[in-house]
């Protein structure tokens, strides 16, 4: 496997094991929190592993392996002789995750966490400092950090209370979502502000869509409730979004849209879109990522989405589309529909509006 395939802060994660620096427990479940499954886990795994994933496709790699997923908000309290962690990028979110981490860690059990050395590592590892007052050793590998708390540490109480409400659910205001604003959390794509390129194409979407209407990668769900604020002729909406963290927060927010607008259906699916999306629709909106969950552009998602969209369309049903100028996906909208057409270029966006056959 080259380096650019592996999963570096999995592999770092789990080196001391395999070095015999550390030990696996001998009795009780493992917790592992971010859970990836790649093959340096489907070679350690330990016995009684579970594991928490918002994110469907890595989510759906775990299930494969058999490993259960909990809730993340839901965890039981000094449970588990050892806790792994990979922590996002999100500084909120992250220190979250490491005070869940200590919560849910047995008396005398283990925290143990990696990151890369590009995305904060060395921050992260200072965050779990702070929660163990210091009782923490480290190593470096494969350009990532690995640390991991010792069996006697003690922790920082008041902090891991505050720390554990960082990544809460809270209203963001903003100019263009009327009311008090929008429900948002740390770590979830735009989660403070309205996504410009998402805005860019809610002002030209046409108040004549009319009947099945889609939103690929929902995120919190502010294109949506345009759609829902914009076009009074559509009959339903469904939100795809494979962040489930995401989607929660897109059904509380669609809720409040729905509250003071039509009489739609709405249906919320935690689904990874690259894998093709069920049911027949009219019209599609999308703003499709462009990365996963680590750096660096990713077009082949973009790519994945169109593909997708052209599938779910009804025979003459469109797809306004919205993405980074540079991102190459002409190739994708000619293969899979009839007319393309470019709507607008702005600020480093452009929408285009595609029809299928």
């Amino acid at each position: 496997m080259s380096s650019s395939q592996r999963d570096n802060p999995l592999e770092a994660l789990l080196h001391p094991f395999a070095d015999s620096l550390l030990q696996w427990p001998e009795a009780g479940s493992v917790l592992f929190l971010r859970a990836r499954g790649g093959a340096a886990l489907h070679a350690a795994r330990p016995p009684g592993l579970a594991a928490t994933q918002p994110f469907r496709p890595e989510a759906v790699r775990l299930q494969r392996l058999g490993i259960d997923l909990l809730d993340e908000d839901a965890l039981p309290e000094a449970a588990y002789p050892l806790v792994l962690v990979l922590p996002p990028r999100q500084r909120e979110e992250a220190r979250t995750l490491l005070a869940k981490a200590c919560a849910a860690v047995a008396p005398d059990g283990r925290v143990v966490a990696s990151v890369a050395n590009d995305e904060g590592a060395k921050s992260r590892e200072a965050d779990l400092k702070q929660l163990a007052l210091g009782s923490v050793s480290s190593l470096s590998k494969y350009h990532c950090r690995t640390f991991w708390t010792q069996p006697d540490m003690a922790c920082d109480k008041a902090l891991l209370a505050q720390w554990r409400q960082l990544d809460a659910p809270r209203r963001v205001a903003a100019q263009d979502v009327p009311g008090e604003g929008f429900l948002s959390r740390p770590g979830v794509f735009a989660w403070d502000r309205v996504d410009a390129a998402s805005a860019m194409l809610a002002t030209v979407l046409p108040a004549e869509l009319h009947g099945r209407v889609a939103d690929f990668g929902a995120g919190w769900g502010y294109l949506s409730m345009q759609v829902l604020a914009r076009c009074p002729r559509i009959a339903s909406l469904d939100l795809f979004e494979a962040d489930a963290r995401a989607l929660a927060l897109a059904r509380r927010n669609l809720a409040d849209a729905k509250a003071s607008g039509p009489d739609v259906q709405v249906g919320f699916h935690w689904h990874d879109v690259e894998a093709g999306v069920p049911g027949r629709f009219d019209a599609i909106v999308c703003n499709p990522p462009f990365h996963a969950l680590g750096r660096g552009d990713r077009p082949d998602i973009g790519r994945a989405f169109i593909a997708a969209a052209a599938a779910a369309l009804a025979p003459g049903g469109s797809l306004w589309l919205v993405a980074n100028r540079h991102l190459p996906y002409e190739d994708a909208l000619g293969t899979g529909f009839a007319q393309v057409r470019s709507v607008a270029q702005a600020g480093g966006f452009k929408i285009v509006h595609a029809v299928k056959a």
